[in-house]
């Protein structure tokens, strides 16, 4: 019985369709066919084939998903989200090290959502990408891992300092250390500022490159060979913000707050 049903569920689009649209709530067939852009005569043999399974059941006029059906469907999501998000750029995620990430957020790597890969120019490659900069500055709520260093640094996360409602900055030990001595004072008023918290990674451990805030997840994986290749990872999706945030947060609870 169980391959006769993982048959029902995979090898048809149109059920495989109807079950998800039945996952958001109960449906008429004048809705299902305005969805899913089909016809009655083609859709009634499917839906017949997915009561008979007891996925899906009739309520008066309306179709909606059986428990056994809420069961599969709710597995199925990840799966086909994961899919979906790893044939945005396969090649990307296999050639990155996703190994720092703790495994619960591996497993939900996909709350990415539609994700945009950020990749420059080759006239523009060692510049910070626009559109990390202009979505940053725009926020009032910034949480950053800074994994690696650039020179920028210092002057960008000063000028969110005057604007941000609240801001909290992870670092690892090398990047710290080459922070103060690019700009002791810079990093001097960003340690004392009440609505900044800074915190020290442990050493030898480097993790991706985070900015999360109110609207946008920006991410930077390393490759395998542990440098940073100017490609990132940049979602509005509130699924992303969600992930990062937490993302930010297990790794905060590693680390040792700075004080002055």
């Amino acid at each position: 019985m169980g391959s006769s049903l993982s048959d029902t569920v995979w090898l048809s689009d149109k059920r495989l369709n109807l079950l998800l649209l039945l996952m958001e709530g109960p449906r008429n067939i004048d809705q299902i066919k305005t969805s899913l852009n089909v016809t009655s005569r083609g859709m009634m043999p499917q839906i017949k084939k997915l009561k008979e399974k007891y996925l899906i059941v009739e309520e008066g006029d309306q179709y909606c998903l059986s428990t056994i059906g809420e069961l599969i469907v709710e597995k199925m999501l990840p799966l086909l989200n994961t899919i979906e998000m790893v044939n945005n750029d396969n090649a990307y995620l296999e050639e990155h090290d996703l190994s720092e990430l703790p495994p619960k957020l591996f497993r939900r790597l996909y709350e990415l959502g539609n994700y945009l890969l950020i990749e420059p120019d080759l006239n523009h490659t060692f510049e910070i990408p626009r559109e990390f900069t202009e979505n940053l500055l725009k926020s009032k709520n910034i949480k950053s891992i800074i994994s690696f260093y650039r020179p920028e640094y210092p002057d960008i996360y000063c000028e969110l300092m005057e604007h941000a409602e609240s801001m909290s900055l992870i670092m690892t030990p090398p990047v710290f250390e080459r922070m103060k001595q690019s700009c002791n004072s810079k990093m001097t008023r960003l340690i004392r500022a009440p609505h900044i918290h800074v915190y020290i990674f442990p050493e030898n451990s480097r993790p991706p490159g985070l900015d999360t805030s109110d609207w946008f997840t920006y991410i930077s994986f390393l490759d395998k060979n542990g440098r940073y290749d100017h490609k990132d990872i940049m979602s509005f999706d509130e699924s992303a913000l969600k992930w990062g945030d937490e993302l930010f947060d297990y790794y905060c609870s590693l680390c040792e707050k700075i004080e002055i």
